[in-house]
């Protein structure tokens, strides 16, 4: 994540969704406070339960940002038009002031 948007996503606040999109066993082995697991492989069949509103902004972040990218692309290519890539969880936590927390 760039600086600006870690900044424009910190003073957002509760505005952005915040999705984890590695493996459940990764999530719970540390992931921000605040975020909501939802798996690279199971993105397609379930973001319509998780975020049903294409139109509210949401922040991806996953081990080191590339399955976070790939979901990004994935998600603007569903129609949903606020979509930012946080890169890796525990750059992104220090970016917006978050804990990391362990389930």
């Amino acid at each position: 994540m760039t600086p600006e948007a870690g900044h424009e996503a910190s003073h957002a606040g509760a505005a952005w969704q915040l999705l984890d999109v590695r493996s459940r066993g990764e999530f719970a082995s540390g992931h921000i406070d605040g975020s909501t697991n939802l798996p690279l492989d199971e993105l397609v069949t379930r973001i319509g339960e998780v975020a049903p509103d294409k139109s509210a902004p949401l922040l991806l972040c996953c081990a080191s940002g590339v399955r976070s990218r790939m979901a990004a692309a994935l998600l603007v290519r569903m129609g949903y038009g606020q979509v930012r890539d946080g890169g890796g969880v525990g750059g992104l936590a220090m970016s917006l002031g978050r804990a990391i927390r362990r389930a």
